[in-house]
């Protein structure tokens, strides 16, 4: 019987994951599991030398790690785009978000914005400069804990409007989600994963790497709010 893969995974691909990883087991006979993290946690994890075979991570920090050596040469593949959405604590009107305008006008009206770690909380501050909020929300602006749902702090009543990937925050009790970021307001997220050089089982490792990035994960994927990337990395 061969061991039990292990993968290493941001946050935001977590419910996915697990979904594919049961499917995997029981259909493929691959026994996987997945630890699940904060971004940058997980990064920092892979460059102390931790012990596992496949990494799914933003692209970019996939790529950052490729490029040091960490993942095996050719391995790696973009899997899913992921959007940025609005979210509400459940119960409360939902904003309008058909326009720039109307995003805008609920950054402005809300008394506490929470976002993640990340690379979507990056490209959130980048967004809110662009519009020319960012002073204007400095003092109104959350950041959840690494690895904690930035939909944990509606749900504490410590903000009224938080933003992050639509898979962490459409299952979350007590959340309603408003839905994605208007035009050119838009965020998205490439995932991708690869094999890590510490593998011991790498010829496996890669074998449940293209089973990830499979139609059949896809499928998975959409049911969890993710659409499957090109091989150039687009939606």
């Amino acid at each position: 019987m061969h061991r039990e893969l292990v993968g290493l995974s941001s946050m935001a691909t977590r419910p996915i994951l697990a979904d594919l990883c049961d499917r995997l087991r029981t259909a493929h006979g691959i026994p996987v599991r997945f630890e699940s993290a904060g971004g940058v946690e997980v990064a920092r994890r892979v460059r102390e030398g931790a012990g596992a075979d496949l990494l799914v991570l933003a692209d970019g920090a996939v790529t950052a790690l490729a490029r040091d050596g960490l993942l095996v040469p050719g391995t790696v593949r973009p899997l899913w785009v992921s959007q940025v959405v609005a979210a509400v604590p459940d119960g409360t009107p939902l904003p309008a978000l058909d326009s720039v305008a109307d995003l805008r006008a609920a950054l402005v009206s809300a008394r506490s914005v929470a976002y993640s770690t990340g690379p979507s909380g990056t490209a959130l501050l980048a967004l809110l400069d662009r519009l020319g909020l960012a002073a204007a929300l400095a003092g109104r602006l959350v950041q959840a804990p690494p690895g904690v749902p930035a939909g944990s702090l509606l749900t504490e009543g410590r903000a009224d409007l938080a933003f992050q990937q639509h898979s962490e925050l459409m299952d979350l009790p007590g959340v309603a989600v408003v839905g994605p970021l208007p035009g050119d307001a838009a965020v998205t997220s490439l995932f991708s994963a690869g094999v890590l050089t510490s593998s011991t089982a790498p010829g496996r490792a890669l074998a449940a790497l293209g089973l990830l990035a499979s139609d059949e994960a896809s499928q998975l994927a959409g049911a969890r709010g993710m659409t499957p990337a090109e091989p150039d990395g687009r939606a």
